[in-house]
């Protein structure tokens, strides 16, 4: 009895040391706010409960997803039946919709005679470049959009090379270019590996490794692993092969002969993307390097030129805090400072440049090249698509595809004054690429890859109708991996991702799962195909490639019915 009263003396102790603090702590505050600080007007008329305000307004964004209704897509649901397909658990839905879908919208024509699933082909893929040496087979419509090594932590790009390596799921590398990330399911064969920097293990570093994993984790054992071995600012530009244990990345002073003369079956099939800045194909002065380019071109399928992407008209950037010394290595900048890509892309001052460009590319690598765009104007794209006539009445080659990208604001770092009132929706810029290339008898030899809000199967399916051979997703995938939606993606604010997937914040990168991740967003692609798949069969369509804009119906937002969708955007765009 007297060992209970004297734990209870010193609580209650304890407790009033504690209120004591607390009031001490309130008084002092209140004379700050009060009379010392001279930076927040509300704190110097309302000390310390002044703060409140503040406190409230940090809390908005990350627990505004949880609390009210889902603004930025259609429905919550379609949110809910990504973190779904990621888990792989059933996802279907009772009752109803849990927020009633309003507004205008399209709505698939379902057929009177639907097919089994057995009668839908299982052929999802999608030819681009058929003209090229070495044209590129996608195995699927879905592409996971661009999004860069640096936007992204080293963990996010690898978990995405494991799902685009085990399920057929093509990568863009985004403009931070190709990195050692993106080779993480590679398995060299150290006889015939003269393109790679190989450490080798050690005895010491072996052990240490072991004893780490056993006792902690695998990623702190790694961390210590690569210390051991390299000793380096850039260790972590190196992967481990778990078969051989030894570390490599990609040696770019090695003779273009010693580079695979195909890309590794055990990679991702990529896209190599290439920004105003260069990036990973820039020699010492920030200049187009044609050798390093073909290097690149070794690993990749075909490229894309980053002319426009979302709300950014301006440029890529990335917050100095993202600028590790891996990023600098990889990007060839000064490590630690704010990369500020240029406006205009640097070989595209006019339309006639561009397509220059592109086919030096397209003769350099032999592979497809296109282009990424966003839309805002018919009549420029028709200049466009004139310009790419001509040079095909003179014998020169023309681009492989281009991609057309959302003006609406969903980039992570873009400047505000140009999200949602740059460019148009996915749709309507899709209609009008698709509509003007088949008035100049274009369309069967430039593919369409079209990005914006797309989430579900039924997204991807209304897209491709409205004309687009591939679909981009970007932040589906990221949830799918992971992203909680709060935010914090950019670098330049006070917060980073609280999930280690869009920072190079060490503490929080280390708590990402990357091979569990890798499943997940694996998962979400997987899913992604099997609900087009059902679609289809309530369509009556067998194939992807006989989708089209006849099996649409649109309802505007007077309730005002278009089972020719023609109709409608010939009056909505006059084109």
């Amino acid at each position: 009895m007297d060992i209970l009263d004297f734990i209870w003396g010193v609580f209650l102790n304890f407790i009033e040391f504690f209120i004591i603090l607390i009031v001490v702590g309130i008084i002092f505050l209140y004379i700050y706010d009060k009379y010392v600080q001279r930076k927040h007007a509300l704190l110097i008329n309302y000390p310390v409960i002044g703060r409140f305000r503040y406190f409230f307004e940090a809390l908005r964004e990350p627990l505004r997803q949880y609390f009210a209704e889902e603004t930025f897509y259609s429905s919550k649901d379609k949110v809910d039946w990504v973190y779904k397909a990621a888990k792989d658990v059933p996802n279907y839905q009772s009752f109803s919709v849990s927020q009633p879908f309003s507004g205008s919208r399209f709505i698939i024509k379902h057929s009177s005679n639907v097919l089994n699933d057995n009668e839908i082909s299982d052929d999802t893929s999608v030819v681009f470049g058929k003209d090229r040496e070495f044209p590129f087979v996608s195995h699927t419509p879905i592409i996971r959009s661009a999004m860069s090594d640096g936007s992204l932590s080293p963990e996010a790009i690898r978990a995405f090379s494991i799902a685009g390596a085990t399920t057929n799921l093509t990568i863009n590398t985004g403009e931070g270019s190709l990195t050692s990330n993106h080779l993480f399911t590679h398995k060299p064969n150290l006889k015939d590996c003269d393109y790679l920097e190989i450490i080798k293990t050690s005895l010491f570093a072996e052990t240490a490794f072991k004893i780490v994993k056993k006792i902690f984790n695998s990623a702190l054992a790694m961390k210590l692993y690569r210390t051991i071995l390299l000793n380096k600012k850039t260790q972590n530009t190196y992967i481990y092969d778990t078969a051989s244990h030894v570390l490599f990345r990609v040696n770019w002073s090695a003779p273009l002969e010693s580079f695979p003369k195909e890309p590794p079956k055990d990679i991702p099939n990529m896209i190599f993307q290439m920004s105003s800045g260069l990036y990973g194909v820039r020699d010492e002065h920030g200049a187009f390097d044609a050798e390093k380019y073909k290097k690149v071109m070794t690993f990749c399928r075909m490229t894309e030129i980053k002319i426009a992407q979302g709300a950014k008209q301006t440029g890529g950037k990335l917050a100095g805090s993202k600028v590790t010394a891996d990023i600098a290595y990889y990007r060839g900048v000064p490590e630690g400072k704010d990369i500020f890509s240029p406006n205009r892309f640097p070989y595209a001052d006019t339309t006639s440049h561009l397509l220059d460009f592109v086919e030096i590319l397209q003769k350099l690598s032999l592979k497809p090249v296109g282009f990424k765009i966003v839309i805002s104007d018919a009549n420029s794209v028709d200049e466009m698509v004139r310009e790419i006539v001509s040079r095909k009445a003179q014998g020169k080659n023309i681009p492989d595809f281009i991609t057309i990208d959302s003006g609406e604001g969903g980039s992570a770092t873009a400047p505000l004054e140009l999200m949602e009132s740059v460019g148009l929706t996915t749709n309507n810029a899709l209609y009008i690429l698709d509509t003007i290339l088949k008035k100049y008898n274009l369309r069967d030899e430039i593919k369409i890859i079209a990005s914006g809000k797309i989430l579900t199967p039924d997204d991807a399916i209304i897209t491709m109708c409205m004309g687009a051979d591939a679909v981009g997703i970007a932040r589906g995938f990221m949830m799918s991996g992971g992203c909680i939606r709060a935010r914090m993606c950019s670098g330049f604010g006070s917060h980073v991702c609280p999930v280690g997937m869009a920072t190079q914040d060490e503490k929080k990168r280390a708590s990402y799962l990357v091979i569990k991740k890798g499943k997940e967003i694996g998962n979400y692609h997987i899913n992604l195909l099997k609900g087009m798949k059902v679609v289809l069969a309530v369509m009556g369509v067998s194939h992807i490639s006989k989708l089209s804009k006849s099996h649409l119906t649109f309802k505007n937002r007077n309730d005002e019915i278009y089972f020719d969708v023609d109709k409608y955007f010939h009056k909505k765009l006059n084109v």
